[in-house]
């Protein structure tokens, strides 16, 4: 397995992980509200109940958002590579790995740091279509791609 299929699938993994524990915090507390409806009533039961729809909500958007970052790791093929930086480059740049993706935690794949950059981010946007040898600047910190995978 190349470094770049460690990358991905160490970050599809660790979204994976996160889905799953989303999923299931929603389905307990929609088994306490269920549990809840059963055996309670007056105010105190409907400021429960209210603020158990408001945390789901908030798991809901949550989830939401993972699912979404998961759905744009699905689409990088670790296989591909080309002499431009797009998602899903994996990209060396003063010493750093940068993985063009998602915004996600860093992580650490053969004792090297990776740190998952969005395409979004004003780094992603710097990075995005350019080519090893490439200077820039950004937050007053020079930049020199050195390796794209």
């Amino acid at each position: 397995m190349t470094f770049k299929q460690k990358v991905l699938t160490q970050h599809q993994q660790l979204i994976q992980d996160k889905i799953d524990v989303f999923r299931d915090r929603i389905a307990e507390l929609a088994l306490d509200a269920q549990n809840d409806a059963k055996s309670s009533a007056g105010d105190k039961h409907e400021t429960a109940l209210s603020m158990m729809q408001l945390e789901q909500e908030k798991l809901n958007a949550k989830l939401a958002e993972y699912i979404t970052q998961k759905a744009l790791l699905d689409k990088i093929n670790p296989e591909f590579s080309s002499d431009r930086i797009t998602l899903g480059s994996l990209v060396q740049a003063n010493k750093m790995w940068l993985f063009l993706s998602a915004a996600l935690p860093k992580i650490i794949v053969d004792e090297k740091t990776v740190i998952a950059v969005s395409l979004q981010s004003p780094l992603g946007q710097a990075l995005l279509g350019q080519t090893i040898g490439f200077s820039f600047e950004i937050n007053k910190t020079q930049y020199l791609i050195e390796d794209c995978q």
